[in-house]
């Protein structure tokens, strides 16, 4: 549909099955349906972004386009030393035509949504816009969210969707899906405010108050947005102590091979 220009944005929420190999199944996922949407993509002349925000590493797509520079791959997840499947560093930046075209960004248990907003702009956006692609596709796990049951972070559904939110301000084509996400009630309304935004709704009326017992929660009867958690003060230090790191790390690695400075004088994190 995007390629037939059918559609400028696409979303299949049961899709991201992203941790299929070409040889075998791994992680739920059977067959790698958004590396073989890149696939399709590439072959019809686009250049493709893949950001992944999934709690888990994207490691099949990664694996998928490890040596080319057609595809952008840029993954949020939870550090590889605390979740399956334990890949998804810093340094796993592609090999040959690939190099730097692979991107990682490990968060540590607790990560929380401020933490997580100022990586994605400090790292996601600013590689994109250099990038430059002709389609992003995008997967939208709901496992990031806080008392899911196989994940360790600490966000709202309000993190991963304004991400989002500025992705879709580029103004490109868009191919989303779902993916991970195991408190059942957080997924429906996390997918549900990822589809009102894909839709070019407004977010005013999203945290008004919508449905009560019907839109709600047994925590949260609000509308589809979270309401704000706070973070443990003493944890919030180590969050911004090792995610900060990382953004260097992934400054000096890979932003000098796009053209950008490995770090922006005077900006604050």
């Amino acid at each position: 549909m995007l390629l037939r220009r059918d559609a400028v944005t696409a979303f299949n929420p049961s899709g991201g099955y992203h941790h299929a190999w070409p040889d075998r199944a791994s992680g739920f996922c059977y067959v790698n349906d958004v590396a073989l949407a890149c696939i399709a993509l590439t072959d019809a002349g686009k250049r493709v972004a893949f950001v992944d925000l999934d709690a888990h590493h994207s490691d099949g797509v990664q694996a998928a386009f490890y040596d080319r520079s057609d595809v952008l791959v840029i993954s949020f997840h939870e550090s590889g030393r605390t979740l399956f499947p334990g890949t998804g560093f810093e340094d796993e930046i592609g090999v040959g035509a690939g190099t730097g075209y692979t991107v990682n960004l490990p968060l540590p248990v607790g990560t929380y949504d401020v933490a997580y907003e100022g990586a994605f702009d400090a790292v996601a956006m600013p590689l994109l816009r250099a990038y430059r692609p002709d389609v992003v596709v995008m997967e939208m796990g709901m496992d990031t969210l806080a008392g899911d049951p196989l994940a360790h972070l600490h966000l709202t559904n309000n993190a991963p969707v304004d991400c989002l939110a500025k992705v879709v301000q580029l103004g490109l084509p868009m191919l989303v899906t779902g993916g991970g996400g195991y408190n059942v009630e957080n997924t429906v309304r996390g997918w549900a405010l990822v589809w009102s935004v894909l839709c070019g709704d407004s977010f005013d009326h999203l945290s008004a108050g919508l449905g009560g017992v019907m839109m709600g929660t047994s925590e949260w009867a609000g509308g589809l947005r979270d309401r704000v958690l706070l973070s443990d003060a003493g944890r919030r230090g180590t969050v911004d102590a090792e995610i900060a790191t990382s953004i260097d790390r992934i400054r000096a690695l890979v932003f000098p091979l796009h053209g950008l400075a490995p770090a922006v004088e005077g900006q604050k994190r």
